[in-house]
């Protein structure tokens, strides 16, 4: 596995350099806006370049926008670039090519460079063109084989080429062998308990792996929410097998450090694994924009995948997505309810969110 791709725009001065080349892959990554003029714009704009001290960056057109500035006519920001349309061109050929074509097949097809597309498509989505192709690969598997369909034909009309592929990439995927996730999780055995906490209701659920939901709600959401992932799992209410996960949380809702050794049983896409690893490296007490993680991942124009990845987040502390907020330091949402994440930052004494990367561990290992 390769390692992280460098940050293009890492700071503001990168930023400007951008907009001094219009360079067109900076398209989309960031906006400009000129203080003098009250218009944003993308760094590719036709228009003559303002004066640096009059210039002032933002990761979307709504942060612009929120901040009072208009949308500039000549370069329409808001409208969906060039390079966003080769990219979602792009998707939609991974979507339903199987097998996937290959870089220089793909680029021919949309009117690009290899090079270029390659660059933009991790810059856009937030993952190579190879790596969208096995999660969407891993999409359909899960779709047929969660409609009954054999295993076999589930896998030739996936996009897998060999029953090897199948189990080598997909059986880590979905926390099971491929057969087993047919059946619904038959065979699979979840423990839980649903106990009294600080911030109410908490569902926690392992498999022999490690902790596979932790959930704020009442107990019929929740039961029901457990239930629907595998429908044929054993369901079992089995307070023992998870008291040592509901007694670190409970410390952790009532001031005690969160132990650091909690196993994890989490199935998501390549992407959601990053940010959720990424997530676990924000140190309490501290706060990140979904910007500034996407940045510290070297995507940094994911900044909404990674709002999509927190809010599929299945286990609510051990992966602390309550610590990444908006840039302005506003909660936004959150999967358990705003007022749980107000109450778990209080909790940790947390202040406005940092500018700066995340520490560069697990959260950029998982890179190509």
């Amino acid at each position: 596995m390769q390692a992280s791709v460098a940050q293009p725009y890492p700071d503001e001065a990168a930023r400007w350099q951008a907009v001094l080349a219009r360079d067109p892959a900076a398209d989309g990554a960031f906006y400009y806006a000129v203080r003098t003029t009250g218009v944003f714009c993308r760094p590719t704009c036709p228009a003559r370049r303002p004066r640096r001290d009059r210039v002032v960056f933002f990761d979307s057109p709504a942060a612009a926008r929120r901040a009072g500035y208009r949308p500039c006519r000549r370069c329409a920001p808001e409208t969906e670039s060039r390079p966003q349309r080769l990219v979602a061109q792009a998707c939609a050929l991974l979507d339903t090519a199987a097998p996937a074509p290959s870089l220089a097949a793909l680029a021919a097809a949309v009117g690009s460079s290899p090079y270029h597309l390659h660059r933009l498509f991790r810059r856009v989505v937030g993952l190579t063109p190879r790596q969208y192709a096995a999660v969407r690969r891993r999409q359909r598997l899960q779709t047929a084989l969660r409609a009954g369909e054999a295993v076999a034909v589930a896998q030739y009309a996936a996009g897998y080429g060999s029953s090897r592929a199948l189990y080598a990439e997909a059986s880590a995927a979905l926390g099971m062998p491929p057969a087993r996730y047919r059946a619904g999780g038959r065979g699979e055995r979840i423990a839980y308990d649903l106990v009294d906490s600080p911030l109410g209701r908490l569902l926690v659920a392992a498999t022999a792996r490690g902790v596979c939901a932790l959930r704020f709600g009442d107990d019929a959401a929740l039961r029901r929410e457990l239930a629907a992932e595998f429908p044929h799992a054993a369901l079992v209410h089995d307070p023992a097998a998870v008291a040592p996960y509901v007694a670190a949380v409970r410390a952790y809702l009532t001031g005690a450090p969160l132990a650091p050794d909690v196993p994890l049983d989490l199935r998501g896409t390549l992407f959601q694994q990053r940010v959720w690893a990424a997530l676990r490296e924000i140190p309490a007490g501290e706060t990140r924009s979904y910007a500034a993680v996407a940045r510290a991942l070297g995507q940094p124009g994911a900044a909404r995948a990674v709002a999509r990845a927190c809010a599929a987040n299945p286990v609510a502390v051990l992966v602390p997505c309550h610590r990444v907020v908006r840039g302005d330091g506003g909660l936004s949402g959150y999967r358990w309810g705003v007022e749980r994440k107000r109450a778990l930052l209080a909790l940790e004494g947390a202040g406005p969110p940092r500018g700066g990367e995340l520490p560069r561990g697990r959260g950029a290992r998982y890179g190509e």
